[in-house]
């Protein structure tokens, strides 16, 4: 019969198991200095990471989406203020300046607030959460509740594909579950879908559940978390070339109209699309051929 294991036999194997253990545990949340930067960005270390410097666009170079632009522009304001406001889900064609708005419109209620001594008009804050990083959304809540600041939440380009259930990690955190809501944070997304799922995932839930109704119903109340829906719809060749004449003149850039109206047009031609990201293409090539910098790109 073998003899009883001595604790110093079990030492090793506790040891591998605490190892264990401490590499399947989720990482502890570390909290930063949010007065830090105006901006930070939430990844897989669950922690908030400063953005020095911002990559948007002035709001006065959004043309083409005024109503959009007002509206949340507007919505963000009254956040900003401890108002009522909607978390919002903007949507629709690619390259019309969903993103852009979002950071242009914090850029721009920053703006308008005088820094407050008693605390009340602290600037509002961004933090990005990547798609692929949603699951940690309810964490990331739960770390701002405490935070002085207001905070936009932001995630681009959102949307979901089949067996991805990451989508109630974002359903819990937009409702709140039983806290509720941080009163402090918002959240803002963009997606080329409306309702953020694709047409073939919800087809799949129709086809092998129970009740086809209520599983589609399940998915499909994803974007009525959302009050504010705004559609941006791909431009017409007046918002298009508007849009090129609004980037020449803020950046100085001198070319003939007939010409730059030709060259431009030419340039949304042979890449099927027009669109703000396609002008702005377009600038930077015309920029480098006439040997011009673009300030602050």
């Amino acid at each position: 019969m073998a003899a009883a294991p001595t604790p110093a036999d079990l030492l090793p194997l506790l040891e591998r198991i605490a190892t264990a253990l401490e590499r399947a545990a989720p990482p502890s949340v570390s909290k930063v200095d949010t007065s830090a930067a105006d901006a930070f960005l939430w990844g897989p270390e669950r922690r908030l990471i400063p953005v020095p410097k911002v990559n948007r666009v002035e709001i006065g170079l959004l043309t083409g989406i005024d109503r959009a632009r007002d509206t949340l522009v507007e919505n963000t304001e009254r956040f900003a203020k401890g108002l009522p406001a909607n978390n919002a889900l903007l949507w629709g064609a690619r390259g019309m300046g969903k993103s852009s708005l979002v950071k242009a419109a914090q850029a721009e209620i920053n703006g308008r607030r005088a820094e407050g001594t008693d605390g009340t008009n602290l600037a509002m804050k961004l933090v990005e959460i990547h798609r692929e990083d949603i699951e940690a959304l309810p964490e990331l809540m739960s770390l701002l509740r405490d935070d002085p600041h207001r905070w936009l939440v932001f995630c681009d380009d959102l949307s979901f594909d089949a067996d991805d259930t990451s989508y109630k990690s974002l359903k819990t955190a937009l409702d709140g579950g039983i806290e509720g809501r941080p009163e402090n944070v918002l959240f803002y997304a963009t997606s080329n879908r409306r309702h953020l799922l694709a047409r073939e995932m919800v087809e799949n839930e129709r086809s092998t559940a129970i009740n086809p109704g209520e599983a589609v119903e399940e998915k499909v109340s994803l974007s009525d978390r959302f009050g504010l829906w705004l559609g941006f719809h791909k431009c017409s060749q007046d918002e298009y070339l508007a849009m090129i004449s609004a980037y020449a003149e803020r950046y100085g850039l001198t070319a003939e109209p007939e010409r730059l109206r030709a060259e431009a047009l030419e340039w949304a031609t042979t890449r099927g699309s027009r669109s703000g990201r396609t002008a702005f293409q377009f600038i930077q090539d015309l920029a480098g051929r006439l040997g011009q910098r673009l300030e602050g790109v």
